[in-house]
C-alpha cells in the first residue's frame, strides 16, 4: 500500500510539473524562454521574493534588491541595489540564471546585454498579485505550492470579508501612501483591501490607482478615519484640526510593520487585511 501512495504522489508531482523550454510573455511584452528550471536566482522585487520563499522557492534565491526584509532567511542574502539604482556587477556577479524585475527602472537592456535572462513579474492590481504568483510558481516549477498558497489567501481573505460585509457602518477613510500627499484609489490592490477591510475610501476611481491629491480635496471630503498618518502630524496641516477622523482621535499612523505589508502584493496580504480591520472594525474582532 505504501509504495502505491509514493507512486500516486510522485504521479500528482510529475503531472504539475513545468516543462521546459518554458516560453512565456512577461509584464514589458517580452517573449522569453526558459531553458531549464532556474537554480540561482536574483529578485529585485519584494513581493517576488517573498513569493518565491512561501512557494518553497527560497533556496533559489542567491540576491535580493535592497528593499526585501521578508521572510528572515532573505535578509542575509547579499543586496543588489533598488529599482533605479541596480548594482549591474553585483548581479552579473552572482551568476545568476534568471532575475525578477518590475516593469519599471532601466535594468533590463544592461542583464540582457550581459547574457542574463531577465523576467519581468510586476504584480500591481489586486487579481495579479494571485495570477502572477501561479506565474512565479511555473516559472521555477513550484505550480502546486503556488495554487495551494492562492487558495489559501483567498480563504483566508474571505474570513475576513464575512466579518466586515456584516458591519453596520462603513466609516469614510483617507489611506496616505506618503505625506506629498499620495494616495490610494479604490481599483488599486490596497485599495481593494481598504474596501474588503469595511472602509468607503474617499478616493475616487478617477483620480487613478496612486494619485496625488490636492490637501484640500481631503478637508472637504472629512473623512472618519484618517491612515498612515499620527494624529500630531494630520492635525498640524491647514484646515485639518477641525476634520472628523482628528475630533474622534481616529487619525492613526499604522502600527508596527502594517504600512509595510499593507502596501506590498505579496503573500502577506491577507495579513494586511485582517490587521487593517480590526483597526476599522474592532468591535468585529472582541
Amino acid at each position: 500500500m505504501k509504495s502505491i501512495l509514493t507512486l500516486t504522489f510522485a504521479l500528482a508531482s510529475l503531472a504539475g510539473a513545468t516543462t521546459y523550454p518554458l516560453t512565456l510573455t512577461d509584464d514589458l511584452g517580452r517573449k522569453v524562454t526558459l531553458k531549464a528550471e532556474p537554480q540561482r536566482i536574483v529578485s529585485m522585487l519584494p513581493s517576488d521574493s517573498e513569493t518565491l520563499c512561501a512557494i518553497g522557492a527560497c533556496d533559489k534565491l542567491v540576491g535580493v534588491d535592497d528593499y526585501s526584509d521578508y521572510p528572515q532567511q532573505v535578509t542575509k542574502l547579499p543586496k543588489m541595489g533598488g529599482l533605479y539604482d541596480p548594482k549591474i556587477e553585483s548581479i552579473v556577479g552572482q551568476r545568476p540564471d534568471l532575475v525578477l524585475v518590475s516593469k519599471y527602472g532601466k535594468i533590463v537592456e544592461s542583464l540582457a546585454q550581459a547574457g542574463i535572462t531577465v523576467i519581468a513579474v510586476n504584480p500591481e492590481t489586486y487579481e495579479e498579485v494571485f495570477s502572477k504568483t501561479l506565474v512565479l510558481g511555473k516559472i521555477v516549477n513550484r505550480e502546486a505550492q503556488a495554487k495551494n498558497l492562492v487558495t489559501g489567501m483567498r480563504r483566508d481573505i474571505a474570513k475576513v470579508e464575512i466579518l466586515t460585509k456584516n458591519a453596520v457602518k462603513k466609516p469614510t477613510a483617507y489611506y496616505e501612501v506618503d505625506p506629498t500627499p499620495y494616495s490610494i484609489g479604490p481599483n488599486s490592490f490596497m485599495g481593494v483591501l481598504l474596501t474588503k477591510a469595511g472602509a468607503r475610501n474617499i478616493i475616487p476611481a478617477s483620480m487613478g490607482d496612486f494619485p496625488k491629491v490636492d490637501p484640500e480635496f481631503i478637508v472637504k471630503a472629512n473623512p472618519q478615519f484618517i491612515l498612515g498618518v499620527d494624529a500630531k502630524t494630520a492635525a498640524a496641516r491647514p484646515g485639518w484640526s477641525s476634520l472628523t477622523a482628528i475630533k474622534a482621535g481616529k487619525a492613526i499612523e499604522l502600527p508596527g510593520n502594517l504600512g509595510n505589508i499593507f502596501s506590498r502584493p505579496g503573500p502577506r496580504m491577507p495579513l494586511a487585511l485582517a490587521q487593517m480591520a480590526k483597526i476599522i472594525h474592532p468591535e468585529l474582532f472582541r
